[in-house]
């Protein structure tokens, strides 16, 4: 696909939600089944379903998928499509290359061993490896296009309003 073909494609769905803002909200969901047996639950995705448990970091054994792993996962999958439709729409050619995101978090504070200890990811790099001719100075500018429309890093840097409670 070229940056005609793409405009030509999204031009009516811009359209129609520049004519009806309230058409362009997208509803997004995902649902776990708890585990009976396991410290574990099954996630259902248009691949098929994924088993989490424990990170061996915190008992388990290493057999099941890790949150944290899954959330950077939909990062670099996120960056990755974004990245590519910036750079049809910019017209600079992409052989290929990886997109990689590393990040940390302490044990202690999942474990409850500390509470001054953060639970969750604390710091998180985004890196960008691209197989291209671009000069550095447009591919500079293709990154920070990526970042402003990728809908994952623009959550995880301002995050959401998140409500808890029992389902109603």
């Amino acid at each position: 696909m070229d940056a005609t073909e793409l405009r030509a494609l999204q031009a009516p769905i811009k359209q129609r939600y520049r004519d009806d803002p309230a058409a362009a909200r997208v509803p997004a969901r995902a649902e776990a089944r708890l585990d009976a047996d396991a410290i574990a639950c099954t996630v259902p995705g248009w691949h098929g379903e994924t088993s989490a448990g424990l990170h061996p970091a915190a008992g388990g054994d290493g057999s099941r998928a890790c949150s944290a792993d899954m959330l950077l996962e939909a990062l670099v999958a996120c960056a990755g499509v974004t990245l590519r439709a910036v750079a049809t729409a910019m017209g600079i050619a992409i052989r290929g290359g990886r997109i990689v995101a590393e990040g940390g978090w302490d044990a202690r504070g999942t474990l409850g061993i500390d509470r001054s200890v953060p639970v969750g990811l604390t710091d998180i790099a985004l890196r960008f490896e691209l197989d291209t001719d671009a000069p550095a100075e447009q591919q500079a500018r293709l990154i920070a296009t990526t970042e402003r429309y990728c809908v994952i890093l623009q959550t995880l840097k301002a995050p959401p309003h998140i409500e808890l409670g029992p389902a109603s």
